[in-house]
Order: C-alpha cells, then sequence, then structure tokens
C-alpha cells in the first residue's frame, strides 16, 4: 500500500514541467511554429532558477531568474526562427545544444562543479499544505504537501484553455497559425503574433525549469531536463494542442516517471526504469499514428461514396 501511495503521489510533482512545458507549446502549435526548442527553455531556465536562489538567497529570486531565462531563449528562438526566417527545426536544435552545453559550461565557470551543483543557499519552492485536504487519510497525502508551484500549474491549465480558445488573441493567434496571410491582408502582424506565442512559451518553460530544479528536487545537474521538453512536445501532438487533453496526458506520463524511480528498489536495472517513460512516448506515438490513419482512411471512403451517390443521381 504505501508503495502505491508514494507512486501516486509522485506522479503529479513528475507531471508537472512536462504540463508546463506542453502549455507554453500550446501557444506556438496554434501559431503553427514549429517549437522543438522547449528542452533548451526548460534547461536554460532550471539553471538560472537555481543561480538566482543561490545569489538572492530566495526563491522568489530564483522563480524570476528561471522565468527570465526562459525568455531569453524564446527571444533568440524567435529573432532567429520569425524575424531572420531560418528554419525553425535548425533553430530549435541549435537552441537545445546551446542550452546543454552553456549550462554545462556557465556550471564549472561560475560554481567550480561538475555534474551537479548543490548548496544551502540554494531556498526551494515552498511547500503548501492544503487545510482540510490534508487531514483526508490517502488523499491527503497524495494531494497535500507540494510545491505550491504544483497547484498552480493546474489553474494555469482552465487560464490557457480560456485564453486560446475564448479570447481576442486566441483568435488572432489561430488564425494566424492557420492562414497567416489573411490576417496580414487585415492590418494584424502575423510575425508580430507568432513572436509573442514564443515568449508566452519561453516564459511557461522557464517556469518548468523553475519547479524542476526549485521544487522536483532542489539543485542543477547537467541536462537535467532529460528529455521533458521532447515527451511535452509528443503531448501536444497527442492531444492535437487541446489543455485539458494536455492535462491528463502529462499526468499519464508523470505516472510513468514515477513508476520508473519505483521500479529501480526492484531488481530491474536503473538504466531500463529510466526508459520507462520515453517506451510509454513511442508507444502513445504508434497509437496516435494509426487513428490518424483510420481517420484519414474513413475520410477517403466518405468522400468515394459521396462521388458515386452524385454519380448515380446524374445518371
Amino acid at each position: 500500500m504505501d508503495l502505491f501511495l508514494e507512486l501516486f503521489r509522485a506522479t503529479l510533482p513528475a507531471a508537472v514541467p512536462i504540463l508546463l512545458a506542453a502549455l507554453g507549446g500550446l501557444y506556438t502549435h496554434h501559431a503553427n511554429v514549429f517549437n522543438i526548442a522547449m528542452e533548451g527553455m526548460m534547461l536554460i531556465g532550471a539553471f538560472c532558477a537555481v543561480a538566482g536562489s543561490y545569489v538572492t538567497g530566495s526563491w522568489m529570486g530564483g522563480l524570476l531568474f528561471g522565468m527570465t531565462g526562459g525568455l531569453l531563449a524564446a527571444s533568440v528562438t524567435a529573432f532567429f526562427a520569425v524575424k531572420m526566417k531560418t528554419d525553425e527545426f535548425v533553430t530549435g536544435i541549435a537552441m537545445n545544444l546551446l542550452a546543454a552545453g552553456g549550462t554545462t559550461y556557465l556550471l564549472r565557470q561560475l560554481f567550480h562543479v561538475k555534474g551537479a551543483f548543490v548548496s544551502p543557499r540554494i531556498e526551494g519552492l515552498p511547500v503548501w499544505n492544503i487545510p482540510l485536504v490534508q487531514d483526508i487519510p490517502v488523499i491527503g497525502d497524495i494531494v497535500s504537501g507540494h510545491p505550491f508551484l504544483l497547484y498552480v500549474t493546474f489553474i494555469v491549465v482552465f487560464l490557457v484553455h480560456f485564453h486560446l480558445f475564448h479570447t481576442r488573441f486566441g483568435l488572432r493567434l489561430r488564425a494566424a497559425g492557420e492562414e497567416s496571410r489573411a490576417v496580414d491582408a487585415v492590418g494584424i502582424s502575423s510575425d508580430r503574433l507568432k513572436i509573442q506565442s514564443l515568449l508566452l512559451s519561453g516564459a511557461l518553460c522557464g517556469l518548468a525549469g523553475v519547479f524542476l530544479s526549485l521544487g522536483y528536487v532542489r539543485l542543477f545537474a547537467e541536462d537535467m531536463s532529460n528529455g521533458r521538453g521532447w515527451i511535452s512536445l509528443a503531448v501536444i501532438i497527442l492531444t492535437r494542442g487541446r489543455p485539458i487533453g494536455i492535462l491528463a496526458m502529462s499526468l499519464l506520463f508523470g505516472f510513468t516517471d514515477g513508476l520508473g524511480f519505483a521500479l529501480q528498489d526492484s531488481m530491474i536495472t536503473s538504466e531500463f526504469t529510466q526508459m520507462v517513460p520515453y517506451i510509454v512516448t513511442l508507444l502513445a506515438l504508434y497509437w496516435y499514428s494509426r487513428e490518424k490513419q483510420k481517420r484519414n482512411g474513413k475520410q477517403v471512403n466518405t468522400r468515394q461514396q459521396a462521388g458515386m451517390d452524385k454519380e448515380a443521381v446524374a445518371v
């Protein structure tokens, strides 16, 4: 029972970095910007969060530094991908490589350590114990006592949904993604909307990095994003850009991440348990591809049947 309790409790914090990055990626997804730089934005946000908390001695400093780091990474990506019209895929790969190499270099130059940086001066995110809920058996143990950013993230899901599908900005952003020339023709800059989508993505990916280095753990390690940005991209594709679906898929991947940690206490090697979330990602993508092929097949059959009906009527 204790094992399952710990597994479900670990699911929530494990899901938050994926969820925040995927919510940020939603903006670029609907703006038709292929943003694969979320991995790098998250990693830069994690490094800046630890550096900010270490320098200021405050979690608030870490939070601000982390979001700023994500915004700076997004600004660079926006400059090249939108302003200079470079290939989005190449730009994203370059940003991810820059983040991996740059954070490793700064870790060794600024803090004179290799691998991971841990210090008592790094202040983690405050933990919230939810009144009344914390006293409920089992549920209180699972839901209560997490860093406050976890609870804020679940609220952000609904705010992002409202922002994208129930505001003028969201309508214009989605229109720019579907037909940018039509948006430009009515006097609205599609490039500006795409830049704004990247900045929003950078801010949320920066927050994902903050949670990763100040909430999930309280340290910075080289390449600690560990593919979560790529999983976030897969989640967006699987859910076709729907915030509520992203919440469900993020919880699923958070569960597999927690399952990997739980299996480390068994006879299974740690290398295999670390593969569990990525195996699930591949299986989910396979399922999505098969379902998409079935839908396309049904659409083709429907069109053929409609054409045959028209020919029959004409005869």
